[in-house]
């Protein structure tokens, strides 16, 4: 039981008096709306009582309009693997999670902190190597990573930025301090739902938004082209930029096009781009036009079948050398998923004290890796308490979550482990944070997790706010969007004060 819960019958009922909280149960879990008694935190005060002085049923018609706002603005996804139609509407929560300004301060640090290290750490790895050297990492753990470049070794990266576009996946743990759960550095997404999130709510909620001093997010695409403008090569003082997409068929071809579209960039695919004396153009109706940076969303193995995979057509012939010569900026660098390898994730801390002589402002799970016989034995003697990952796959794929696993996978996921233990990685199957959804037509719990987006250039510069992921199916762990999850917007507030209950028009949303 948490510290502050007296009791969880005492806290169901002090929230029941509320029509639509009737359903509300509070767990084990840290509530990001009410603390353990059940009482409301003083920055969600005014939400709350709003929410309760709303019938359901208008609840519902603002849901329904959010839900149109997303499908005619066609935000969708796309599942991989399933049998019925793979594109679907984002699923979107209308209550926004709300963050103060002091807990957002933490987090800015901690991430500033964070990718200021793995920045340090690609130039070492890829320069002298000292940190192999000096036994910070194993070499080993480096050199059988699949996202380890050796053709990068040497290579100068623009201001030694390699990763520029982060996505950290944060969560809340049950004494409310957050942590980090994993670094997306290769090809982060998901920040066009962030925005249009945003953009949904000031719809569905004007009177709402408007009475809370909530920091904008809206300005994100504008400090992406920034970030992108201080990679370009030094003697191109007005640089043309591009996004390069996989094409209409990649999961996130909804995000490709929204940035593009913010940032006032040409959206362009492999065929569209070409190299020549390695520098690389793009085809226009009229003639060739220099390209100076490349925002890709396209893997390394794709990027170049002269220097990677073969028989990849997603990619531009010669770009890597186009690259290497330094003609061209790619963001993010070509080799960064060696910083976000699962299993290396173990060793940011010492990466944060080795090269900023600093301790990590935000924690790391406890993380069992294994290719160690005596982490491995402890795993494998518990695959019904743990939650165990391959260390390349993303979007909730390659994932064994053992409390709510059945026999049957949990063997696979051990013969799995035992004939490739370096492609697996363990931790405690944790208690996200719980935050009040709209599901059904009332108000309920559901575990959420937190995924700000960095951007690295001259400067670090941290959105406030960032895609709070939620787990729609009850009691689900599980917030990718891919395995049932949906997402909400993230208010961070300029002040940790929020507005008093009764402060605006009363019941106005």
């Amino acid at each position: 039981m948490r510290p502050d819960t007296p009791g969880e019958t005492g806290s169901l009922a002090r929230l029941q008096h509320l029509p639509q909280f009737q359903s509300y149960a509070l767990g084990q879990a840290w509530d990001e709306m009410f603390d353990g008694r059940g009482v409301t935190r003083e920055h969600y005060a005014a939400l709350y009582e709003r929410l309760g002085a709303v019938d359901p049923q208008e609840l519902r018609q603002r849901q329904t309009a959010a839900d149109l706002a997303f499908l005619h603005q066609g935000i969708t996804f796309t599942v991989y693997g399933q049998n019925e139609g793979t594109e679907r509407i984002f699923p979107y929560d209308l209550i926004p999670r709300i963050l103060t300004a002091g807990e957002w301060d933490t987090i800015e640090r901690g991430l500033t902190q964070r990718i200021t290290a793995l920045n340090l750490f690609l130039k070492d790895l890829y320069g002298d190597a000292k940190v192999l050297d000096d036994g910070i990492v194993p070499r080993e753990l480096v050199y059988s990573c699949k996202h380890f470049r050796r053709e990068m070794q040497g290579v100068a990266v623009r201001h030694d930025i390699y990763v520029s576009v982060a996505g950290t996946d944060l969560v809340r743990l049950p004494d409310g301090s957050f942590a980090v759960l994993e670094d997306n550095l290769r090809v982060p997404s998901g920040v066009s739902y962030m925005l249009t999130n945003r953009q949904v709510i000031k719809r569905i909620f004007p009177l709402l938004f408007s009475s809370y001093d909530v920091r904008p997010v809206d300005h994100y695409g504008q400090s992406l082209l920034a970030t992108l403008r201080a990679l370009a090569p030094a003697h191109r003082p007005d640089p043309t930029i591009v996004l390069l997409t996989p094409g209409v068929f990649n999961s996130a071809y909804f995000e490709h096009t929204f940035l593009a579209r913010q940032m006032g960039i040409a959206l362009v695919e492999g065929r569209d781009l070409f190299v020549h004396d390695n520098v690389v153009y793009m085809r226009t109706t009229a003639g060739p036009q220099r390209v100076d940076v490349i925002y890709r969303r396209v893997d390394d193995d794709f990027i170049d079948p002269l220097a990677f995979r073969a028989d990849s057509t997603l990619g531009v012939p010669g770009l890597f050398n186009a690259y290497r010569s330094g003609n061209v900026a790619l963001t993010n660098a070509i080799g960064t998923g060696v910083a976000d390898d699962k299993a290396l994730y173990v060793y940011v801390p010492r990466l944060i004290k080795y090269y900023l002589d600093q301790d990590p402002i935000l924690a790391n799970i406890e993380t069992w890796q294994m290719s160690n016989d005596h982490e491995r034995q402890h795993v494998l003697d518990r695959l019904d308490e743990v939650v165990v990952k391959a260390v390349g796959e993303s979007g909730g794929y390659g994932m064994l979550i053992g409390p709510h696993s059945t026999a049957a996978q949990r063997d696979e996921f051990r013969q799995a482990i035992l004939a490739d233990p370096r492609n697996y990685i363990a931790q405690p199957t944790l208690a996200l944070s719980a935050a009040p959804c709209f599901v059904d037509g009332r108000v309920e719990s559901r575990h959420v997790d937190l995924r700000p987006y960095i951007l690295s250039g001259e400067q670090v510069v941290i959105v406030p706010g960032g895609l709070t992921r939620v787990a729609l199916k009850k009691g689900s762990l599980v917030v990718n969007s891919s395995q049932g999850g949906g997402s909400k917007d993230t208010w961070v507030l300029h002040a940790n004060a929020a507005p008093r209950p009764g402060t605006s028009p009363a019941g106005g949303l």
